[in-house]
């Protein structure tokens, strides 16, 4: 009854509709403004979530070119992009010798590096004029400075992978504006390329992180073209020069000079460091001069002990074996250097883990167990020295996976993958 009254009064209004003159198509829903059918709603509406943005596809790893022509283009880029003043007419340029990027040492093949650019500037670039890396040069010249690493690395960025190129980093620094006025890169293929530390740092016996050394490749690596380039390394710089002078003559065998160099080195701002500890040992043990030798060993120890917390010392070990190498072209003290590393420890309480490491030759397996027989093994030693030490220290093995080379040669240019460290540990009650 209800439903026939409703429909009646619908039927009375449309007619009304039509003699009003309202059009037929105006008598919609709409027009009426009636809900609409239950089967005509429509869902609302959801705005599409957008898609997430994509990511940005890794940039392919550079692709390493022969060495020659690595050098060539990262010198190339450095010379030829540089900020400098148009209205001078001739730049002076030192070279602080370039270094591996992760040891701080000077190999065959810096060295080659070297000499490739100082002959692309004399044969390309007429403006720029390389002069001898001195404190006189340093002081009357104000010339540019160029600093460099040349480092082994995984070509496809895997930090566990084959070390399988070399990257090359060059700057050119202002030490007037103290900032970094150009840069170069680029990677170089392994074969060919020697990576043999020169004699000083072959010979020398002890590795840490050293802060004027680590000033250095940050001015290189890390800073860009316009960056105020690291202060320790410009404090430092005039001590470096003395530095590299004992160096040269240290590996020309003129072992008296080297001693003075590195004296003089030793008390010049910036000059406490690594590398200097290490000649005046050096030199010292050259010419017998046993004393000095070993009271600069037992620095060098307090050095990367009170900086690095850890030092690293080149004990050479037969293949495969926990005795010393005999050869008598590499033979060293390791008797003495075990008793002051003793003395040192034992005066200034310290505890310590002693930390053994290997090449990647052979099993890993067989690497950690060599690893740990080795430090175990030194450990002893440094207790027998000094029975106050007993309890302080502790060997653990690390095999091969703290390569700090890696290229798994072997041979002399990557001794410091077969080290044993000495790491500052807190001493339990």
């Amino acid at each position: 009854m209800m439903v026939a009254r409703s429909l009646l009064w619908l039927s009375l209004y449309l007619s009304l509709l039509s003699s009003a003159g309202v059009p037929l198509h105006a008598q919609s829903r709409t027009a009426l403004q009636l809900p609409p059918l239950a089967d005509q709603v429509q869902p609302p509406q959801r705005a599409e979530a957008a898609p997430p943005p994509a990511l940005a596809p890794a940039p392919p790893p550079q692709m390493p070119l022969d060495f020659d022509i690595a050098i060539q283009k990262a010198a190339d880029d450095l010379l030829s992009n540089a900020r400098l003043d148009d209205s001078v007419e001739e730049v002076n340029i030192v070279i602080d010798p370039l270094i591996d990027g992760v040891t701080g040492a000077q190999s065959s093949a810096t060295h080659l590096e070297e000499r490739r650019i100082v002959e692309l500037v004399k044969n390309r670039y007429p403006r720029f004029r390389v002069v001898p890396f001195s404190p006189e040069s340093i002081l009357l010249k104000q010339p540019l400075v160029l600093i460099g690493t040349f480092t082994p690395i995984n070509n496809d960025g895997d930090a566990s992978g084959p070390r399988d190129a070399y990257r090359i980093c060059l700057a050119l620094a202002d030490l007037g504006r103290q900032t970094i006025v150009s840069k170069g890169s680029a990677r170089a293929l392994p074969e060919g390329v020697d990576p043999t530390p020169d004699s000083f740092f072959k010979d020398s016996p002890g590795y840490a992180r050293d802060p004027a050394t680590e000033a250095y490749v940050k001015s290189c690596q890390e800073k860009r073209i316009g960056d105020s380039f690291d202060q320790a390394y410009s404090e430092g710089i005039l001590a470096a020069t003395l530095v590299n002078q004992g160096i040269e003559a240290y590996n020309a065998g003129r072992y008296r000079a080297a001693l003075d160099l590195y004296m003089r080195a030793v008390v010049m701002p910036g000059g406490e460091q690594l590398r200097v500890f290490n000649g005046i040992y050096l030199a010292s043990y050259k010419l017998h001069r046993t004393r000095t030798a070993m009271d600069a060993f037992g620095r060098m120890i307090d050095f990367g002990l009170k900086n690095s917390d850890y030092l690293a010392i080149k004990f050479l070990f037969k293949p495969g074996s926990t005795q010393f190498y005999n050869d008598k072209g590499e033979h060293a003290p390791y008797n003495a250097w075990i008793g002051k590393i003793a003395e040192r420890t034992a005066t200034n309480q310290s505890c310590l883990e002693v930390i053994g490491h290997t090449s990647a030759t052979g099993l890993p397996a067989l690497n950690d167990r060599l690893s740990v027989l080795r430090a175990d093994f030194i450990k002893e030693r440094v207790e027998a020295e000094e029975s106050s030490l007993q309890g302080r220290l502790l060997a653990s093995g690390k095999g091969s996976r703290e390569m700090l080379v890696g290229t798994g040669r072997d041979d002399p240019s990557d001794a410091l993958d077969r080290r044993v460290e000495f790491k500052i540990l807190r001493c339990q009650a």
